[in-house]
């Protein structure tokens, strides 16, 4: 029996763990990988007391905090959770099943998929949804990346330092992302844009050959060599596992009150899967702060203990 289970093993979800062990809280965190959101990042350039960090080292100092702490950290995925008569919650991995006394949602948002033909036959196969991850697999190669918000043009960015060509494939004319990265990816020599047009198929032999692209201005299409696909157009809150014991908005985001509370007493929400309106690693931070000193104040409160509500002032 843990106090707490955090689903999700992102900064929130670390955060909340760190949180949870300083009020000496039985907490386990499960995600399908340490770091979550972080891990598509290059670098962090708007965390607190560093100028710049790349995302791994980051990474690595908050799993070795909250570790060092005494949480474990389990690399796997929750398939299913329910509330028990006894008020407890059951959590069920493909593998394993466990109980806590309290939850914490905290696993961020999942990439956005193209739906089109060829994406799903050569996932992992030149087919990515993280240049940081998979990047230096084509180094001297041609790849294409689609997008063009933030992380699309972060990811061509991160590609061009390593691959000898990289097509960035956005729909509109204009870009959604900073003044800055734009002018940097301008700027870029082995860069090519192309704009106005989306992808229309991603085809090959064993592994990704080529990408089908359609031109929305002269309404024609054209073919592109490529050895890799970088898809980046934005990232959704897959919360069906939870959709019986919490309130979602129209995009399936958590609605959560001032407490992290959710309709369900004892399951809590934190961080990009919530309906906060800005999704920040900063702000992911703090709502699992309150989540953990929420989660703790709960169970202070059912145990009759009007001390948890002193917890607000703990540093």
């Amino acid at each position: 029996m843990y106090d707490l289970i955090i689903i999700g093993a992102g900064p929130a979800g670390m955060t909340a763990g760190i949180y949870a062990a300083r009020r000496e809280m039985k907490a386990l965190i499960i995600g399908r990988e340490t770091g979550g959101q972080m891990v598509w990042a290059s670098e962090i350039a708007n965390f607190p007391g560093f100028k710049n960090i790349g995302s791994f080292d980051l990474i690595e100092r908050m799993r070795d905090q909250v570790t060092a702490l005494g949480v474990e950290i389990r690399t796997d995925e929750v398939r299913k959770i329910e509330k028990n008569e006894d008020d407890t919650f059951m959590l069920a991995t493909e593998k394993e099943k466990f109980t806590a006394r309290t939850v914490i949602v905290a696993m961020g948002l999942s990439p956005r998929r193209l739906a089109i033909p060829g994406e799903e036959e050569f996932a992992g196969k030149g087919v990515s949804y993280c240049a940081n991850c998979d990047g230096p697999l084509f180094r001297g190669k041609t790849v294409a990346v689609v997008g063009g918000g933030n992380a699309a043009l972060d990811a061509a960015e991160v590609l061009s330092k390593i691959a000898a060509k990289v097509y960035l494939v956005h729909r509109r004319e204009e870009f959604r992302a900073f003044a800055a990265l734009v002018d940097k990816i301008r700027a870029a020599e082995n860069i090519e844009l192309v704009l106005s047009s989306e992808m229309k198929e991603i085809a090959g032999g064993q592994r990704v050959g080529k990408i089908k692209v359609h031109d929305n201005k002269t309404d024609a299409d054209r073919e592109i060599k490529v050895d890799g696909v970088f898809v980046e157009i934005g990232r959704i809150a897959s919360t069906d596992l939870v959709a019986g014991l919490a309130e979602r908005n129209e995009r399936n985001q958590i609605v959560a009150d001032e407490k992290c509370r959710t309709k369900t007493p004892g399951l809590f929400a934190a961080g990009d899967v919530t309906a906060v309106p800005y999704k920040q690693i900063t702000i992911a931070c703090g709502q699992a702060t309150i989540a953990a000193l929420a989660a703790y104040e709960y169970l202070q409160l059912k145990e009759g203990k009007t001390a948890g509500a002193a917890i607000i002032h703990v540093h």
